[in-house]
C-alpha cells in the first residue's frame, strides 16, 4: 500500500451531496480486480456524456483540476455498496486526499486501506475550501497529516483530527494485515508455544497467498 505524509497539490471542488460509489466508480468498470487503469471510469457520468466525449463543464475535465490530488467532497460522500473499486479509482486518477463534512462508514475505512487520507471537516469549512478549490489564484493546498493540518493559499492553517492508529498506518503504508505482520516475530513465538502447550489441537492450516494485484 502506498503511504502518505505530505501533499501539496491542486484542489478540486465537488460540492454535490451524498456521491455513491456508483457515481464514483459505475458498475461496468467491476469486472477487474486490478487497481490499475480504473481512473478512467472515475465519476464517469458525470465526465463524459452518452458518445463518452468529456462534458467541458465538469471540473477534472478542466485545468489546472485535471491534475489535482485532493477532493473537496459534499456530505456522505462514497455512501451506496461497499465496491473498494472507489477508492482504487480514485487513488489511480491521482488522488491521496478526500475532504469532506461526512463519509460513508465502509468507504471511508477503504480509503485507509489504500493509501488516500479522507478528513472530515464541518460543512462551513469544507464550503471555504471548496470555495478556494474553484479559484485558479488558491486552489493549491497543502495537506501534512504529521502535523494534522490543512495550509490554505491565504497562509491560514485549519487542524483536522484522526484516530492515531489510522494515522500511523497509512504514514508507514500498513493496511490492517501489514499492521498486523509487524508483529510477526510475536505471532511465531505464540504458535510455537501453542503448538508445544496445546498439541492435542489439530495442526494450524498453512496460509495462502490470496492477495490482489496491485
Amino acid at each position: 500500500m502506498r503511504s502518505f505524509t505530505h501533499v501539496e497539490g491542486i484542489a478540486a471542488s465537488l460540492p454535490q451531496v451524498n456521491v455513491d460509489t456508483d457515481k464514483i466508480i459505475p458498475a461496468k468498470f467491476l469486472k477487474t480486480v486490478s487497481r490499475k487503469g480504473l481512473g478512467l471510469g472515475l465519476f464517469y457520468a458525470m465526465r463524459f456524456d452518452a458518445e463518452e466525449r468529456e462534458r467541458p463543464d465538469f471540473v477534472l475535465n478542466r485545468e489546472p483540476w485535471r491534475r489535482a490530488e485532493i477532493l473537496i467532497a459534499g456530505d456522505n460522500f462514497g455512501c451506496g455498496s461497499s465496491r473498494e473499486h472507489a477508492p482504487w479509482a480514485l487513488a489511480d486518477f491521482g488522488f491521496c486526499c478526500l475532504i469532506a463534512p461526512s463519509f460513508a462508514d465502509i468507504f471511508y475505512n477503504n480509503c485507509f486501506k489504500n493509501g488516500i487520507l479522507p478528513i472530515t471537516l464541518p460543512e462551513s469549512i469544507c464550503a471555504e475550501l471548496r470555495s478556494d478549490a474553484e479559484n485558479i489564484a488558491t486552489t493549491r493546498m497543502i495537506v501534512d497529516l504529521p502535523t494534522q493540518t490543512i495550509r490554505r493559499a491565504t497562509g491560514e492553517t485549519i487542524t483536522f483530527d484522526i484516530d492515531q492508529e489510522r494515522k500511523s498506518g497509512l504514514m508507514a503504508g500498513l493496511d490492517e494485515i501489514g499492521i498486523s505482520l509487524t508483529h510477526e516475530t510475536e505471532i511465531s513465538a505464540f504458535e510455537m508455544r501453542q503448538r508445544r502447550e496445546w498439541a492435542w489441537l489439530p495442526p494450524i492450516p498453512v496460509a495462502i497467498d490470496i492477495s490482489l494485484e496491485d
